[in-house]
């Protein structure tokens, strides 16, 4: 098993984040606020749905940990300067990358602080927006009792960005993961890498043997840019609008994130057609 950054936090973390799992009995939503420890320390929102807890971090905009019902992390960000595929560049949407900053990635030494407003809290549906410090990119979070939406609802005129899984399937990168994708009826190994345009609905699906569950993600739009997935040392790296280093995305869009409790590719494909209608 890789041993990083993340597993090195303290036993006391980890009872935190099983207790934040359990403390939701009823289907829905809800907020706190915390301290995302195997972050780094850094403070977020903490969003508890049916089946994840979102640790939202504040000051970047991006997620830095999303755990499962067993308490596992599939992000497995940290926040350590030099740490790079063990922890700092790992998150979701890490979507503006030198491109009029560096926003939503939760805050590391490269990121551009946002600020961030609580717009809707209900027992359903959480809502958060992030604005970007010079007033050029907007992020909005919207938070379901079955999934997350981060949609990009404001693009800085004449630049490009991605939206990025960069994790940690089933808590660490080893021989065990596996992916599916739109545009394939195969279970590929965690090492296989993709490059095209993903056939609508474009999805990716990464899971672990030892996992009942497989985390999601889904674009919403059907577009015609490249969707890219390379195996990294330590973590994934699946970009919606990426080839190798360019950004193809220009216009708002919205993406989904989220656990569904299988790793059937039949069951995984019927529940986001459900989804995307």
């Amino acid at each position: 098993m890789e041993h990083t950054i993340k597993t090195l936090v303290l036993v006391t973390t980890m009872v935190l984040l099983a207790s934040c799992v359990n403390r939701v009995t009823e289907p829905g939503v809800r907020l706190t606020h915390g301290v995302d420890e195997s972050a780094g320390g850094l403070h977020a929102y903490v969003i508890h749905t049916n089946n994840a807890v979102f640790f939202l971090e504040k000051s970047g905009g991006g997620l830095s940990s999303m755990v499962d019902n067993e308490g596992i992390d599939w992000l497995g960000f940290h926040n350590k300067a030099g740490s790079g595929w063990k922890g700092e560049y790992r998150g979701f949407p890490n979507a503006v990358h030198k491109q009029d900053g560096n926003y939503f990635h939760a805050m590391n030494a490269g990121t551009d602080p946002a600020t961030s407003e609580i717009t809707v809290n209900t027992p359903n549906h959480v809502q958060i927006l992030f604005t970007s410090d010079n007033g050029k990119w907007e992020g909005r979070w919207d938070f379901y009792p079955d999934r997350c939406d981060f949609t990009m609802s404001k693009v800085s005129p004449g630049y490009h960005y991605w939206v990025q899984y960069e994790g940690v399937p089933g808590g660490a990168m080893d021989e065990g993961d596996f992916w599916y994708n739109s545009a394939s009826l195969q279970r590929h190994s965690i090492y296989d890498s993709y490059a095209g345009d993903l056939p609508g609905p474009e999805w990716y699906a990464f899971g672990d043997k030892d996992s009942p569950r497989v985390l999601y993600l889904l674009n919403h739009n059907d577009d015609a840019h490249p969707d890219d997935y390379v195996s990294r040392p330590y973590m994934t790296v699946l970009g919606f609008g990426r080839q190798g280093k360019n950004k193809f995305l220009t216009a708002p869009s919205t993406f989904s994130i989220g656990f569904i409790e299988s790793s059937s590719r039949e069951e995984i494909s019927e529940h986001l057609q459900a989804l995307i209608k």
